[in-house]
């Protein structure tokens, strides 16, 4: 039964998708402006729901979970997402507030990857976004219990996928309130 499904997978085809051109020497100092940037590409390319991202946590054991959830805002606090505190994810950020989120635009074959410390945004933050939520969906959290968080990340990657394998990866890495920048590629250069 292996080696039918793994030659299944492998008739399935995959990096289909045609990236826009992206200009290595115009790349800004921060990475918010380009994941900025990328996300309004996905958006002007009619990318499904391109504010969807995948939340990546671990429990106390050090167990990874991943689930989908809605990208809230980005700016200089971090990339904001929410949830309510009883959830597995606000019970594993108690614990571990370590986090990371990834973002697919299969069209363009453009990923971005981002890790951090989960912050919890402020009592009014929270009260906020919970209230630009339908009246059926507030509904459905228990007094006090929804939370705003903020991944304050000291790493992000922007992978740009190729047909040829030939993948560009431009990695951000902060220290303190200083970001540097890597460019990789396959071929090394």
């Amino acid at each position: 039964m292996t080696d039918d499904v793994r030659r299944r997978l492998a008739a399935i085809p995959a990096l289909t998708g045609t990236p826009p051109t992206l200009d290595l020497e115009r790349l800004p100092a921060e990475p918010t402006a380009l994941f900025l940037d990328w996300l309004e590409d996905a958006v002007t390319a009619g990318v499904p729901e391109p504010r969807t991202t995948t939340l990546a946590t671990a429990d106390a054991d050090g167990i990874p979970d991943a689930r989908l959830l809605i990208l809230k805002d980005v700016g200089e606090r971090g990339w904001a997402f929410a949830s309510t505190a009883s959830s597995r994810k606000g019970e594993q950020l108690a614990d571990n507030p370590a986090a990371a989120l990834s973002f697919w635009w299969q069209p363009l074959t453009r990923a971005v990857r981002v890790r951090g410390r989960a912050v919890e945004g402020t009592p009014e933050e929270s009260a906020a976004d919970l209230a630009a939520r339908s009246p059926q969906a507030q509904s459905l959290v228990a007094d006090g219990d929804w939370r705003l968080w903020w991944v304050r990340p000291d790493r992000i990657e922007f992978w740009q996928g190729s047909p040829d394998r030939k993948h560009l990866r431009i990695v951000y890495t902060r220290t303190d309130d200083t970001w540097s920048r890597e460019i990789l590629t396959a071929d090394g250069s």
